[in-house]
């Protein structure tokens, strides 16, 4: 009896570790991929999931800023891919004092002068302490921290952040285009 017990635990010893020596490390937690929600500057909330599997821009913007005539070229980025499952996040931010008072002025000024339909949040902190949590996570994983308005980060259809422009690197350009078109021909 004694024999059958020490048998059967070398076998269950021997069977744990040929498990543990051939099996493939579990890699779910690298590809997890994690969603950010935004208050919407006009209620609700703008979930990032609603673009797995698609790429996303976020760009941290500002009412009265020498680059805020971006918000054009950021319409027209975002009606020229929107289509095929880009999306846009503008994101106001008062971090570098360039921004006006409240979402509803902010709001307006949008609409008014640059007929913004894109996803647009409420006014958020990007960088420091109280930075959103996207922008945090962009920080501690990528390094990404904007140093001024308009600062772009694209992420890819894997969910991962693949690229960042500054402030003076217009929506439009082709170093944004391309990897937006590559990402999305990735996502058909």
């Amino acid at each position: 009896m004694q024999n059958y017990i020490i048998s059967s635990k070398q076998n269950l010893f021997m069977l744990i570790l040929t498990m543990l020596l051939f099996t493939p490390p579990s890699t779910s937690s690298a590809n997890e991929v994690t969603y950010y929600n935004f208050p919407a500057i006009e209620g609700g909330t703008i979930s990032t999931e609603q673009w797995a599997g698609k790429p996303y821009l976020v760009v941290n913007t500002a009412s009265q800023c020498a680059f805020t005539k971006q918000y054009a070229d950021l319409q027209r980025l975002y009606d020229k891919y929107r289509n095929e499952g880009f999306g846009l996040i503008a994101v106001p931010s008062d971090d570098f004092r360039q921004e006006l008072g409240s979402d509803a002025e902010i709001k307006d000024f949008c609409e008014l002068n640059y007929d913004i339909d894109m996803p647009m949040t409420s006014s958020l902190s990007v960088k420091g302490p109280d930075a959103h949590p996207f922008f945090k996570a962009m920080s501690d994983q990528a390094d990404y921290i904007p140093e001024w308005n308009f600062y772009k980060i694209l992420i890819g259809v894997n969910g991962r952040a693949i690229g960042s422009w500054g402030s003076t690197t217009k929506p439009m350009a082709g170093k944004i285009t391309k990897v937006i078109e590559a990402e999305l021909a990735k996502s058909h």
